[in-house]
């Protein structure tokens, strides 16, 4: 199989950034918030002294590390075949494309097939040593909903903003999907009583829903960024649909329902200073940073600023998991 002369080109063309987010994300998961949580829950083994002990991860090292290669695989193959199907608006948009000039196209399609029959491969196997075969129709879906985003979802209205937020909603999600059969099947076995595991899908479903709200959010904004292009060959995007004006209100509406769901989880289930100073400094106020560029924007540069300072809050939302680890720890809640 060719491998690339420019490595630099190579990694742009599979947003290397990109994918430490998801390996990052993944890792944060599992041991940031994941694991504190269950350490939480008191056991009584079966075979023990009657003494509560705490829950730990029953999901293996080696078996997550397979998990997040398996993501990553996936996704490396949809940003190739992102760019493989992009060429003609990347032109109008950026100036500049990799696929077709630094690489090949038929060298970028045969990556984008390693990638997703290898990811897909190692999803199946993971999903087998779970007990739960069927859960590798998961990696051959998104697999799919990549390729068909890329080649025609991206074009509709509305559905590839959707298809990009779900899919990268579901990165932190995949943790726990994995996590809790391993849990249940080993303390239903050894334990006198297993416990609901429901909370661990309240923390990480805060996390994924945080993923969902900024992942649309920024797709809009992009959409509004890459305006032209889009216009020129046809594509019904938001701004191109109903008017750049129009595509701005919708974005500043996501962000402000971003803000508003923050502090409504705070209020009602975590409700301690060192969260909403955390979340009003690092997250809250860069997304009102992002709707004041948003709304005063009038360049395809100004937008594209704000964009890129929407990372800095989704960013800021993943390394959320790192203060959870210290609050479970140290019992901060309500403090």
């Amino acid at each position: 199989m060719p491998f690339p002369g420019n490595i630099k080109e190579f990694l742009a063309l599979i947003r290397w950034k990109n994918l430490l987010i998801v390996v990052l994300t993944m890792i944060l998961m599992r041991y940031a918030v994941i694991e504190p949580v269950i350490s939480k829950i008191g056991i009584v083994m079966s075979a023990g002294s009657g003494d509560e002990i705490p829950m730990v991860l029953q999901f293996s090292r080696f078996n997550f590390i397979l998990l997040v290669l398996a993501t990553t695989l996936i996704t490396a193959g949809g940003y190739v075949i992102n760019d493989y199907f992009d060429i003609k608006t990347d032109l109008i948009n950026r100036g500049k494309v990799i696929v077709g000039t630094k690489i090949p196209r038929r060298e970028a399609m045969l990556w984008h097939s390693v990638f997703n029959i290898v990811g897909v491969l190692i999803g199946f196997y993971i999903s087998w040593r779970a007990g739960y075969f069927w859960m590798g129709t998961l990696f051959l879906i998104v697999s799919g909903l990549l390729y068909f985003y890329s080649a025609s979802y991206k074009r509709q209205f509305l559905i590839g903003n959707l298809v990009v937020a779900v899919l990268t909603a579901m990165v932190p999600l995949l943790v726990v999907l994995y996590e809790w059969p391993a849990l249940y099947r080993f303390y239903a076995a050894n334990a006198v009583r297993v416990p609901s595991l429901d909370i661990i899908f309240y923390w990480v479903g805060g996390f994924s829903l945080f993923a969902f709200f900024t992942t649309f959010t920024r797709e809009i904004i992009k959409d509004i960024e890459d305006f032209e292009g889009d216009r020129a060959y046809g594509r019904n995007t938001v701004p191109v649909v109903m008017g750049v004006t129009t595509a701005k209100i919708v974005a500043v509406s996501l962000i402000l329902i971003t803000i508003i769901l923050l502090y409504l989880v705070w209020y009602f289930f975590i409700n301690d200073l060192i969260t909403v100073i955390y979340m009003s400094v690092l997250i809250v106020l860069p997304l009102l940073y992002v709707l004041y560029r948003v709304i005063a924007s009038q360049n395809r540069n100004q937008i594209h600023s704000a964009s890129n300072i929407l990372k800095i809050s989704m960013l800021s939302g993943i390394l959320y998991s790192i203060l959870v680890k210290a609050i479970l720890t140290w019992n901060l809640l309500g403090r």
